[in-house]
């Protein structure tokens, strides 16, 4: 970036401060070898400018005040010489909205100077060759995705070259560059040879292998287009094929950041690879307009609540390289080709507050509401409803809303066997039911009872409704409007602490262990016993039997084992039970059942 402007940067960590408290995120910082790389978090309204050297040091330029020595956007370019040895055909209106192609006879296709390969590596970018690098060279710097064919891979016919942009056939097949096959539909859109009508490229995603530069290649036909963001969005997508070329067309381009991009491709394979220039093709299909945008003073200071003058924001305006002229209060900009995002008022005042610094603007407290907070009686019945069933214990499930019978059915089917929204919840509760009632070891209750307050669909409306169920007892549902919340029961202990942990995916192995003690044991000193001995795959301990016998009493406790890592096998769960009856009848007065 340092190229860009006309005196040193400040440190990689102040640099970072910068962007992040005025136009991005700043995630980390990275040094390798001599340099310091910093990885930006590039909001998705300016992808159309930003994701690029260029696109960063113009924005360091108006956060630092920093001019810029070379602003390769800034400068007067010409497509020049004119050639009719490239013929351009675009089917559609949609699908690219400007198509150059450069033709260069009598290059030497071979390594990348050590200073390219140096600045790619810097970016984690592999030199291929001097072509293919320059290419990737210039995307990085401005932004533009370029390519290259091998012209003499193309059939000639009358001395002339056809590139066609077309929607690819049905079942068309192509092979790219990393020597893949892919299928493409004929939403795809591709670059043909429009004399065989064979693919040569998936469109600002990949190119193909047919008309590779390799170290044979001495004439290229170049491209610099724009293709449609939304187009190559879906078909990436579906190809499960991104690029950094798709990345930045996904968020949409200036066309005329196509000929500055070409341009400077020109310039630095002439100075890396030689060759000579016959001249450009440039299909024009939709010419961008020329755009202005209107704020007045007024209007910033009240979105704000600053008092900026007509000097302050005009200065503001200077640093962002926005062309402005002032009239009565009222700015008028005109927004530069490659700033996409800037549209109406609310957008330049944006661009002031982020620039001055949103610390700047002062903070104004809210007026105080008038009106009393009206309290939605559904959530307010819903969460008291929540409340008393949890405390009658009960559990919360949410089951699936998608059933395999129902009055509504929907269009976009999530899946095939369940196409159809639920009209009740009762259903989903029995299949709850059925399947927590095998996990009580593990859940380490009794009896399971659970709840679920959903939304259900007829043929007419929908509505929510509240279903219990519970084990050994029919499921009872009712709507919302109809349930009475009973009070709360006061007497209940405080719920204690509970640290999360996930449940283990592997199955619980249980035992049961009684044994007769005298009268004035309690079971919580046998429990004490039973843990010190049974270790960390112990997850659950309870007493589920006492009875008198005599002067003596008996106990009987169920344990659940389970690993976290792993089945347990009944030979080490087996060891674990031996060892608890061993430590319990080291007391004579314990005696194992």
């Amino acid at each position: 970036m340092q190229g860009f402007l006309d005196r040193p940067l400040p440190s990689a960590e102040n640099i970072g401060d910068a962007l992040t408290f005025h136009a991005f995120e700043v995630e980390g910082i990275e040094r390798k070898d001599e340099n310091e790389i910093l990885e930006i978090k590039v909001t998705p309204n300016r992808g159309h400018d930003c994701f690029s050297h260029r696109g960063i040091a113009k924005e360091l330029s108006a956060i630092l005040e920093i001019q810029m020595r070379n602003d390769p956007l800034r400068t007067s370019i010409s497509l020049e010489p004119k050639t009719d040895s490239v013929t351009i055909k675009v089917e559609g209106n949609n699908l690219c909205s400007r198509y150059i192609a450069g033709y260069v006879r009598g290059v030497k296709v071979g390594p990348s100077p050590a200073w390219l390969r140096k600045q790619l590596t810097a970016v984690g970018q592999k030199s291929i060759n001097n072509i293919v690098d320059a290419a990737n060279f210039v995307m990085f710097n401005i932004g533009q995705p370029l390519h290259a064919f091998d012209a003499d891979k193309l059939v000639e016919q009358k001395g002339k070259y056809g590139i066609s942009v077309r929607q690819a056939h049905k079942h068309e097949k192509m092979l790219t560059l990393d020597n893949k096959e892919y299928m493409l539909s004929d939403a795809t859109v591709v670059i043909a040879d429009d004399h065989n009508d064979m693919p040569l490229g998936i469109a600002g995603i990949k190119g193909g292998y047919y008309a590779r530069v390799d170290d044979t290649t001495t004439n290229l036909i170049l491209e610099a287009a724009t293709f449609d963001g939304a187009s190559l969005r879906k078909t990436a997508r579906a190809l499960k094929l991104q690029s950094d070329a798709s990345r930045r067309f996904e968020q949409g381009l200036s066309p005329e950041l196509a000929a500055y991009a070409m341009q400077a491709f020109v310039t630095l394979i002439k100075q890396i690879a030689g060759g000579q220039v016959v001249g450009f093709s440039d299909a024009y299909l939709a010419p961008q307009e020329k755009k202005e945008s209107m704020v007045s003073i007024k209007h910033i200071n009240a979105v704000l609540g600053t008092k900026l003058t007509a000097r302050e924001i005009g200065d503001t305006f200077k640093r962002l390289d926005l062309p402005f002229r002032e009239q009565d209060g009222l700015f008028t900009v005109q927004v530069p080709f490659e700033r996409l995002d800037i549209v109406i008022p609310e957008d330049l005042i944006e661009e002031i507050a982020r620039i001055i610094g949103y610390d700047k603007i002062p903070v104004v407290a809210l007026p105080p509401f008038s009106r009393k907070p009206e309290i939605n009686k559904n959530f307010q019945k819903v969460e008291s409803l929540r409340e008393n069933l949890m405390s009658n214990g009960y559990s919360e499930v949410y089951t699936s809303v998608f059933r395999n019978k129902g009055s509504r059915e929907v269009l976009n089917k999530v899946g095939g066997d369940k196409p159809f929204l639920r009209d009740n919840l009762t259903d989903g509760l029995k299949e709850a039911l059925e399947k927590n009632i095998y996990n009580k070891d593990l859940l380490g209750v009794e009896k399971v009872k659970i709840f679920e307050i959903g939304t259900i669909w007829n043929q007419d409306n929908e509505a929510i409704h509240v279903g219990t169920i519970a084990e050994g007892e029919k499921a009872r549902e009712t709507p919302l409007e109809e349930t009475a919340v009973n009070t709360l029961k006061e007497d209940l202990p405080l719920s204690s602490a509970i640290r999360y942990q996930t449940f283990s995916r592997y199955p619980t192995s249980t035992r049961d262990i009684a044994l007769f003690v005298p009268r004035d044991t309690s079971p919580a000193e046998i429990e004490k016993h039973i843990r010190e001995n049974a270790g960390n795959l112990l997850i659950r301990l309870g007493l589920f039997d006492k009875f008198e016998n005599g002067a003596k009493i008996s106990y009987a406790f169920h344990l659940v084992f389970q690993s976290p890592e792993r089945t347990l096998t009944d030979e080490e769960v087996g060891e674990i039970m031996q060892k608890i009856s061993s430590k319990l009848t080291e007391n004579k007065r314990f005696e194992i059942r």
